[in-house]
């Protein structure tokens, strides 16, 4: 048995906080503890101190159950997490919670619960900083110039998005990602055998990627020269670790019993005599406590990396303005007086577009206007017109501002969400609305971190049509509007699409998924911009009408034409357009009158009504999947014809 007590106090911070809590996940920082103390001992360039310090490398535990691992780690490296922290693991408002949270927790890069989306979060980190370091970068001055590491497990390896990943970092030829399979040979099961025998290394090879085979995960040199060997790839890395989990644990290591539960007092105590621990729970020797602190080598790392800056500062300033601003996550200055003066032209177009296509048009400025936009799609992009005539493929040049990602979607959506986490990027992604289910975990872990993703969802109902009910959305609005911290907008023409983009790039505190259509839309006017940036906003206002018309997206036109229908039976109504309802419920003047109480209001919209009950019982929509068949005959089918909807709201009021 190891009795390095440098590693060992990683071991036993971990044990003791989980027994002390009496639930977590022991078994992982036990047998991967040697690995760790390695990685950043040695090699890790962070500064502790100032953990959002950018040119730092990015560390991933995908494996995040061991959260124990880390949060051991981040304090004995000098982070803002006191002893006390530790003992309040899986705690109610803890600082260390039961899978690491991004901003939660100083020095936690990504929010990793649900395996497999870390090691495609750190295929995302690994994007940012190559494409960002050749954009800024020259020849003598690197400012960008950084490592991602990450650790994962059978669980991450198992589940189908590391394959998408994984398999996309090879194409791109990641270097400077570089990842640590712990195999250890059990799972929460048991002992994988009887279920998963992949051979990892061969698999990797498959997917281009450097692999290092058959390391002692518990041998200090094997590790360290592994990572040294890995560093000169010109591919990402896979150096297949070989360890015991529980390292030290009794008869609980090498076992399920020691994966996903406290190990008791009677092995915790064979623990300490096995590693020769003699301290109590959370008792650390000062001299280990040194040994580990890297506070004021992170202070030297940022003062060698200023230095950096103010080379290319001297060299380059124009590189050097773009740089400072990506740094700080701001939009140019005059990104809000341009783009303004984009909707102002906008405001005169009365063409009748697919929304799909009126993204294209904004997006074609929206790139002009930010260098920092990497979109792509899900080999859809012809279909949701995600790409723009500035698109150039991120390849060989990694400049570029444009990524293929093939038949990806959940790969796609984790990838997007590492690059808005790495800083410095906007990214944004495109499939059809129904293929939404592929990644929706994905979608759910920006929205619970609070980032800028942003999601192109086309083909946004069953008028998309011949394909039929497998590719026509029905419950998916609902789903994102049930998701906290997500904003949706299902624009309804040209310049709500325009406005639905800018709120979406100055969002900085969360998602947004642009909800978009196949079939041309109807021109109306609706040139009062003020009003659209509300959410929602009477596109006819009739102060005798009785009845409000609620619509988003395509229906908002089909609203205006049953308005017309009944207005001939001297049935007033007033028509909204409601692009975005979180945005709408945080302006409570133009909520309230659109949804007046002392009116009947009405949603129509072609997708399962659920979404709309917290604001009105009288909703048009489908409750059921869709059909085959042409889409302006479907909308027929199901009632969203003017005719038809003027007839549904008859029978409602």
């Amino acid at each position: 048995m190891i009795t390095n007590n440098t590693v060992n106090a990683l071991r036993f911070l971990s044990a003791d906080s989980v027994e002390r809590a009496n639930s977590g996940h022991p078994g992982m920082p036990l047998g991967m503890a040697d690995i760790a103390e390695v990685l950043w001992r040695d090699h890790l360039n962070h500064s502790p101190s100032n953990p959002s310090w950018f040119n730092r490398d990015r560390f991933v535990l995908s494996n995040g159950h061991g959260s124990m691992l880390l949060y051991s780690l981040l304090h004995l490296s000098g982070y803002d997490l006191s002893i006390e922290d530790l003992k309040d693991f899986r705690q109610l408002g803890s600082k260390t919670p039961g899978h690491p949270e991004y901003g939660i927790t100083a020095g936690v890069e990504t929010t990793t619960g649900p395996l497999g989306q870390g090691i495609a979060n750190a295929v995302g980190l690994a994007i940012a900083e190559k494409n960002l370091a050749s954009k800024i970068n020259s020849e003598h001055v690197k400012v960008i110039d950084h490592f991602t590491y990450c650790f994962l497990g059978d669980g991450c390896l198992m589940e189908g998005i590391s394959h998408e990943a994984m398999s996309l970092a090879g194409v791109l030829k990641l270097n400077k990602l570089i990842c640590f399979y712990d195999s250890n040979g059990i799972s929460i099961d048991g002992e994988i055998d009887s279920w998963y025998q992949d051979d990892i290394a061969l698999r990797c090879k498959s997917y281009n990627w450097n692999v290092i085979d058959n390391v002692d995960g518990h041998d200090r040199n094997a590790i360290n020269q592994a990572i040294e060997q890995a560093k000169e790839s010109t591919k990402p890395t896979m150096i297949v670790c070989k360890t015991s989990i529980g390292y030290g644990a009794d008869s609980k290591q090498d076992s399920a019993s020691s994966h996903g539960a406290a190990l008791g007092a009677e092995i915790l105590s064979k623990l300490r005599s096995n590693l020769n621990w003699d301290y109590e729970p959370f008792e650390i020797p000062d001299e280990i406590y040194k040994d580990w602190n890297a506070v004021e080598k992170g202070k030297q790392l940022e003062l060698d990396w200023e230095e950096e800056c103010a080379e290319l500062r001297n060299a380059n300033p124009s590189k050097a303005e773009l740089f400072d601003r990506l740094v700080n996550n701001e939009l140019p200055k005059d990104f809000d007086t341009k783009f303004d003066a984009f909707l102002d032209e906008l405001s005169s177009n009365t063409d009748s577009v697919a929304s799909r296509k009126a993204s294209q048009i904004v997006l074609e400025r929206m790139t002009e206007l930010l260098p920092e936009m990497i979109g792509g799609s899900a080999d859809l992009t012809g279909s949701n017109n995600t790409n723009t005539k500035a698109s150039v493929a991120l390849s060989d040049d990694f400049s570029g501002n444009y990524i293929y990602y093939g038949v990806r979607e959940f790969g796609m959506n984790a990838v997007m969400n590492g690059m808005a986490l790495h800083g410095g990027i906007i990214p944004y992604a495109g499939t059809f609305l129904v293929f939404m289910d592929y990644g929706r975990n994905a979608v759910r872990m920006s929205a619970l971190m609070g980032i800028r993703t942003i999601y192109v969802f086309s083909h946004d109902s069953v008028a998309l049509g011949e394909d039929g009910p497998t590719h026509q959305p029905i419950e998916h609005l609902t789903t994102l509007r049930a998701t906290p911290n997500m904003h949706t907008w299902r624009p309804a023409n040209l310049l709500e699409t325009a406005i639905a983009w800018q709120s979406s790039v100055k969002r900085k505190d969360g998602p947004s998924s642009l909800i978009l259509s196949r079939q041309n839309l109807n021109y109306f006017n609706n040139s009062n911009i003020s009003e659209i940036c509300l959410g929602g906003y009477f596109v006819e206002k009739r102060d005798e009408a009785k009845i409000n018309l609620i619509a988003t997206g395509s229906e908002v036109a089909t609203a205006i034409a049953a308005a017309e229908t009944l207005m001939k039976e001297d049935i007033l109504c007033s028509v909204a357009s409601v692009p975005c309802i979180e945005t709408l419920k945080t302006n409570k003047d133009a909520y309230n009158k659109i949804f007046d109480n002392n009116k009947t209001n009405i949603v129509i919209e072609c997708s399962h009504p659920m979404s709309w009950y917290e604001h009105t019982n009288n909703v048009i929509g489908i409750s059921s999947f869709g059909e085959s068949g042409k889409g302006d005959v479907l909308l027929d089918h199901f009632g969203f014809s003017p005719d038809k909807v003027a007839q549904k709201v008859k029978e409602i009021i």
